[in-house]
């Protein structure tokens, strides 16, 4: 572990992430600003404006994309269902690090989805420099992990899928021509279900939680928050053209006593030479048809229980040994 913190802050380290940081900065002020001043024109052209922010979208995250995969070597495998081209999808994962963000669009660009992820995200987010109102304007719904307050942004946003409109929307056909060569129709709506990063600390207190409801706390996963899920697939299942749940699990391991689960840091994914050595990732995918989902309310929320509760028992038979294998195809050329 020691290493480990002198090569992140060495010089070498800081130069080499600085020699990106600086001009990644910049690409993403300019991209929040044109994303900020394209809120009016969606108000009366928002398929063309999904269109045009997705491609600016694809730029800022092909460019950190390919840092992590191509010149840090960030050594990603993936196992379980394969994914179609082009489907439109509800997506959970499992919160470990901000690194979780790597893994889920290396899937994406797998998937031709790279510019259409579009994240439910913390409503201060909105007031953080170089991101800020760009991600409203991207369709990136803003939640505050109150459902009192959530439930109308929830209410508003299933609404507007169901009618083809803003954020997640099947593209005019005009728009699906040479003049967009990096948009296609899939949009991807990404939850973290325990809405927090895993923390042992956390953990402690899930169990906490859990024991006082007659429920044991698993393994590497906290419980997962279940009322957004279920008012989406409540909200989806039926005139939606998202048909499909990404169950994602995310797994990490780095070399050495006590590595599993150990995500980097996004400051050692910048300053490291390479990060793979030390670190392997690894994405288990599920893919369930909405339609099979059960129906009633406490269904989806058992259902979804069960999920977290498989993603336990996968990780936990990843600690002693880790499988892996290329399922989603080529190392993606983000040249």
């Amino acid at each position: 572990m020691a290493t480990t913190h002198r090569s992140a802050s060495s010089p070498q380290g800081i130069l080499r992430a600085l020699t990106f940081l600086i001009p990644w900065s910049l690409h993403l002020l300019l991209a929040n600003l044109l994303l900020t001043l394209t809120l009016v024109p969606s108000l009366f052209i928002p398929l063309q404006t999904y269109a045009f922010n997705s491609q600016i979208a694809y730029s800022v995250w092909k460019a950190i994309q390919n840092l992590f995969e191509r010149k840090r070597g960030a050594r990603i495998s993936f196992s379980g269902d394969p994914l179609p081209q082009h489907e439109n999808a509800l997506v959970v994962a499992n919160h470990v690090s901000w690194t979780d963000f790597y893994l889920i669009q290396a899937v994406a660009a797998r998937a031709g989805m790279l510019g259409s992820s579009r994240y439910f995200a913390k409503s201060q987010l909105k007031w953080v420099p170089l991101l800020g109102w760009g991600l409203v304007a991207m369709g990136m719904p803003m939640v505050t992990r109150d459902w009192t307050s959530d439930r109308r942004e929830f209410q508003a946003l299933f609404e507007g899928i169901k009618n083809g409109g803003w954020p997640i929307c099947k593209l005019l056909p005009p728009i699906r021509t040479k003049t967009w060569p990096l948009l296609n129709r899939f949009s991807g709506l990404i939850a973290y279900s325990e809405s927090t990063r895993f923390t042992q600390k956390k953990w402690e207190e899930t169990r906490e939680f859990l024991s006082s409801r007659g429920k044991s706390a698993l393994p590497y996963v906290l419980y997962p928050r279940t009322k957004g899920f279920v008012a989406a697939v409540q909200s989806l299942r039926n005139d939606s053209q998202i048909k499909h749940v990404y169950d994602l699990t995310l797994a990490y391991s780095r070399a050495g006593k006590g590595g599993f689960m150990s995500a980097p840091t996004i400051w050692e994914s910048f300053a490291f030479a390479r990060v793979s050595p030390p670190w392997k990732f690894h994405v288990h995918i599920r893919r369930f048809e909405l339609k099979d989902l059960p129906e009633d309310e406490e269904g989806v929320r058992d259902w979804l229980e069960g999920r977290w509760a498989e993603k336990s028992k996968i990780l936990q038979g990843m600690e002693g040994e880790w499988t892996e294998f290329e399922g989603l195809g080529e190392l993606i050329d983000y040249q």
